[in-house]
C-alpha cells in the first residue's frame, strides 16, 4: 500500500474512531465529505497542492470557506492536514470514512457487471441474492460490458464472484486443452 494511502487510512480511522466515540457519525461524515469537496476542487486543489502557496495561506482559505460549515472538531483536522501538509489527502480520508461507516452499517457497496443493462426485476433480484450471501443490505451500481457475453461479475470490495459467460468458456476452453494433451 502506498504511502499516502495508509497515511490517508490512519487519519481515516483516527476520525471514525473520534466520531464513533462521541457518537456524532453522520455529524463527520457531513463535515468529513464537506472538506473533501471543497478540497477537491480544481482551483482549490491547485492552490493547496502549489509548494508557493504558503501553509498559512492555505488555512485562511480553508477557514474562510469551512469555518461555518463544519463543527470545529472537523476544522480541527483541517488546520492538522494542513499543518502537516496532508490536505491533498482529503478526498481518500473521506471515501476510507464513508467505507467504514458503511460497515458499520451493514451496507456493502457492489460493482455488478452484466454484458446487457439490467431491467429493475433483475437488479431487485440480484441485490436479494448479493444481501443473502454478504449479510449486508446491497447497494448496486449497475456496469454494462458486452464483452463479458452473459452472466454476471459481482465486485463486493476485494471479493470478485465471477459468472460470466466469458470466464466459463475459459475454463472450458482449459480443460479441453488439459484433456486433448494427457
Amino acid at each position: 500500500m502506498p504511502v499516502a494511502a495508509r497515511s490517508a487510512r490512519r487519519y481515516a480511522e483516527a476520525v471514525f474512531d473520534i466520531a464513533v466515540e462521541q457518537e456524532a457519525l453522520v455529524q463527520w461524515a457531513g463535515d468529513v465529505q464537506t472538506i473533501a469537496a471543497f478540497a477537491g476542487e480544481a482551483d482549490v486543489k491547485r492552490i493547496l497542492d502549489s509548494a508557493r502557496v504558503p501553509r498559512d495561506e492555505k488555512l485562511r482559505l480553508l477557514t474562510a470557506a469551512l469555518q461555518r460549515e463544519i463543527s470545529p472538531a472537523a476544522m480541527n483536522l483541517v488546520r492538522l492536514l494542513v499543518q502537516r501538509d496532508k490536505i491533498g489527502l482529503a478526498p481518500e480520508i473521506q471515501r476510507i470514512f464513508q467505507e467504514m461507516a458503511d460497515e458499520r452499517a451493514g451496507i456493502a457497496h457492489v460493482v455488478v457487471t452484466t454484458a446487457v443493462p439490467l431491467s429493475d426485476d433483475e437488479k431487485r433480484t440480484i441485490v436479494a441474492r448479493l444481501s443473502t450471501i454478504t449479510g449486508k443490505q446491497v447497494d448496486v451500481r449497475a456496469v454494462v460490458d458486452e464483452s463479458i457475453i452473459g452472466g454476471v461479475i459481482a465486485r463486493i470490495g476485494d471479493q470478485l464472484i465471477d459468472a460470466s459467460s466469458r470466464t466459463k468458456l475459459i475454463a472450458l476452453k482449459r480443460s479441453l486443452e488439459g484433456a486433448a494433451t494427457r
